[in-house]
């Protein structure tokens, strides 16, 4: 009878083979697959194209405008046609580095301003307790459904009575006004999920509003603050709507104004456009690899608490 037992708990209790597909591990990896294999997928949809703009910025004229840039892979032999003499014409031809500068005074400004102004009504909705705060919020949040768009004849007319049309500080307080919506909600999110008890014990050593938000929140709050920079950053840089729109061509014009005018009106001159795209990206591109640690971070912290 105990024998009988004995093989009937070893049966029982014997472990499953690791490669079986009846394990968790199996099934996880079943699972994965799909997974795997969609992001696989995505990346290569983002990949070719920018793969077609990298190729294309070493051609010369005639071959970029006589074929697609695919041939070149179909035809080896046309690597002995790239040039990068693309480059060098398109920086000379659009003017890059007084775009570049212009560009700089116009993105530095729209990312600093509300990412302060939005840190503190942030707080504000956050530790700070007045009557209809929580109305006022979902008025803020609710403008993110209202394209910009929409709002340019009243904004012209408004720069115009005050002389402000094809200045710096016209794209400044536009680019304010429509990032303002979104700066509030994430980093309201974010402090939400801050500990009250830090804010607690500040205020019961007698610690002003200022004080709590200089020397705990802002510190605290560095993912999102982070992460927002990186979305209006990117968001004013490769603006080019705002950019025509209130700034205009000339001396004053960004870089998206620069690149867009190297294109005639025939449809040539790709191998320039995309050349100058590609240098024109290693500024956002620099942004975004020193700040990455941030980003995700910063975007879900927040997203179920609040």
């Amino acid at each position: 009878m105990s024998t009988q037992t004995t093989q009937t708990t070893q049966k029982v209790s014997a472990p499953a083979r690791p490669g079986s597909a009846r394990t968790p591990r199996g099934r996880s990896a079943g699972r994965r697959l799909p997974t795997k294999l969609s992001m696989l997928l995505v990346c290569a949809l983002w990949t070719v194209p920018t793969l077609g703009v990298v190729v294309t910025s070493f051609r010369s004229v005639d071959d970029a405008n006589s074929s697609g840039w695919w041939t070149l892979l179909a035809h080896p032999g046309g690597f002995t046609h790239l040039t990068t003499g693309n480059y060098s014409k398109a920086i000379e031809q659009a003017d890059l580095g007084t775009a570049f500068l212009n560009s700089m005074a116009i993105t530095l400004p729209a990312v600093f301003l509300p990412l302060l102004i939005a840190a503190f009504a942030a707080y504000a909705f956050t530790f700070m307790t007045f009557k209809g705060r929580d109305t006022l919020f979902i008025v803020i949040v609710s403008l993110l459904v209202v394209p910009n768009y929409v709002a340019f004849v009243p904004i012209i007319k408004l720069y115009a009575s005050v002389q402000l049309n094809g200045t710096f500080p016209a794209a400044w307080l536009a680019h304010i006004g429509f990032g303002m919506s979104l700066a509030v909600y994430l980093l309201r999110n974010y402090m939400a999920t801050l500990p009250r008890d830090v804010i607690e014990s500040a205020k019961i050593d007698g610690a002003s509003h200022f004080q709590t938000f200089y020397r705990l929140i802002l510190p605290m709050s560095a993912p999102a603050l982070a992460s927002f920079a990186i979305f209006q950053f990117l968001w004013v840089w490769n603006d080019l709507l705002v950019a025509l729109v209130f700034v205009g061509p000339g001396d004053k014009q960004p870089v998206t104004i620069a690149v867009s005018n190297l294109l005639n009106q025939q449809g040539t001159g790709w191998e320039l456009v995309t050349a100058a795209g590609l240098f024109s990206v290693l500024v956002p591109l620099a942004v975004f690899l020193l700040l990455q640690r941030y980003f995700v971070r910063g975007l879900t912290s927040g997203a179920v608490k609040g």
